[in-house]
């Protein structure tokens, strides 16, 4: 992972209205609305929040169909691990993503260096 990418990852981490949006989705795909309410934010933060968390692949956007036959996105969390290595003067970031395989994480490793 890129140093702006580590960093970027880090201050999502960071934001309570982000860590709240990969908390609630890991247990159930959520709309936007739904996470209005559970992040207790404005839905323009919310969008801006969800924008940020789709950049690093760490959220999964779903279309969802309701009894009247209108379509809308949901969300669900695709971060399930990050892994922080602090060690001889480097810090180094692993992500991993539910549904990546190890050529997934191969070609990530790879763009890396």
């Amino acid at each position: 992972m890129q140093h702006d990418e580590e960093t970027e990852v880090l201050s999502l981490l960071h934001d309570e209205c982000a860590r709240t949006i990969l908390i609630a989705t890991s247990e159930e795909p959520m709309s936007a609305d739904a996470l209005t309410e559970a992040c207790n934010a404005s839905a323009p933060t919310i969008y801006r929040r969800i924008d940020r968390l789709d950049e690093h692949d760490l959220l999964e956007e779903q279309q969802e169909m309701d009894p009247d036959g209108h379509h809308y996105k949901t969300y669900a969390a695709r971060l399930e691990r990050v892994a922080v290595d602090i060690e001889d003067g480097t810090m180094d970031i692993d992500v991993h993503r539910r549904g990546e395989d190890a050529a997934d994480r191969f070609t990530r490793l790879y763009e890396r260096l």
